[in-house]
């Protein structure tokens, strides 16, 4: 760490001496975290299974704060270009808290999640934004709790239960996580040390050892009072479409708290796109009906700004100058002169304009 540091300083110093800057940017020079915008420091990077790591990361004075399960967008620059990614909080989080922790999993072909995994290091700088989200607690401490949970989609619900562990609740909950195997589960000894904690129940299902997937009759076994218990989702889509029918089966979806990783596609006609022209750069490209058109800018060489990918943050937003675009979640297919569109979640639906 303590070369890390030194060698990071020395680039600074480098760049302090190379060109002019103004005052506030020598502060920044010689401690990035004065920095006028939100940022971070790498304090920890600890390994939880072969492709995922956790960041203990120190914000500075511009971080506002977060509670455990909402989600924080992360700013990490690779080859000179920043990319915006949104990571759950998984520690317990209390005012006055001077780290927050998250959880990466590794992505095939997955350029962020990649240099996570492989190249950032104790001692790095990176931005933040705001936390967001209401995947949290009840404020009812005394509420009976359900975690249903997949892969990283655990990541979340271990800053409740480790909020929990740490204000002394009792709270009855019962987590159903499931795995490929004891070494792809994240976390897996600290949950069996909650297992041994009054109050809670798990269940953790490996798929390829012989563990079953959701369905109804599993969950009748493990948590025969489901129907009771203020429930919270988070994993794949198999996994999350599977939770979500059977809550609606039974007609209580108002009580299915759902965090989305990756957005619901709907079936896009055949031949559905169009011309995309950007009207800010001058450009134009061919938009398939299924492509978002943020990855149709991006793979033209232009950066958007961009959040969760998902049409959930609002920081793709743009607005729309000509032609119609189609909602990928639902199909539908609308747009006016001068409407804001979400370009992570909406696809060319014939040519259109849009202000980028």
């Amino acid at each position: 760490m303590a070369s890390s540091l030194l060698n990071s300083s020395v680039t600074r110093v480098s760049q302090w001496l190379a060109s002019p800057l103004r005052p506030r940017q020598y502060l920044e020079l010689l401690n990035p975290l004065w920095a006028e915008q939100s940022c971070g420091r790498i304090e920890k990077i600890q390994r939880e299974t072969d492709n995922a790591v956790t960041l203990v990361i120190r914000p500075n004075h511009r971080w506002q704060g977060a509670v455990s399960g909402q989600y924080v967008r992360l700013g990490v620059d690779v080859d000179g270009v920043r990319h915006w990614r949104c990571y759950s909080v998984n520690s317990a989080q209390r005012p006055g808290d001077e780290t927050f922790s998250v959880t990466v999993g590794r992505v095939n072909g997955g350029r962020v999640s990649t240099y996570i995994q492989d190249t950032l290091r104790v001692g790095d700088v990176i931005a933040l934004d705001k936390a967001m989200g209401d995947f949290v607690l009840p404020t009812d401490a005394t509420a009976k709790l359900l975690f249903i949970s997949a892969g990283t989609g655990i990541t979340p619900m271990m800053g409740m239960l480790r909020s929990l562990r740490d204000s002394g609740i009792a709270a009855d909950v019962t987590h159903l996580h499931f795995a490929p195997t004891e070494k792809d589960c994240i976390y897996f000894n600290e949950l069996n040390d909650f297992a041994r904690r009054p109050g809670f129940n798990l269940h953790q299902s490996l798929t390829r050892e012989g563990g079953q997937h959701f369905d109804a009759a599993l969950l009748d076994n493990v948590c025969p009072d489901w129907a009771e218990r203020k429930a919270y989702v988070c994993g794949p889509e198999g996994l999350m479409n599977a939770v979500r029918t059977h809550w609606q089966n039974n007609e209580l979806s108002s009580q299915l708290c759902e965090e989305v990783f990756q957005p619901v596609r709907a079936e896009v006609p055949a031949g559905a796109g169009g011309t995309v022209l950007f009207w800010n750069a001058g450009s134009s490209t061919e938009g398939a009906g299924d492509k978002p058109l943020l990855e149709v800018a991006e793979n033209a060489g232009l950066l958007p700004k961009h959040g969760c990918r998902m049409g959930i943050c609002q920081e793709c937003v743009v607005t729309l100058r000509e032609g119609q675009v189609r909602d990928l979640a639902t199909g539908e297919v609308f747009g006016e002169s001068g409407e804001t569109i979400r370009i992570c979640v909406c696809a060319a639906a014939g040519n259109v304009t849009i202000d980028l």
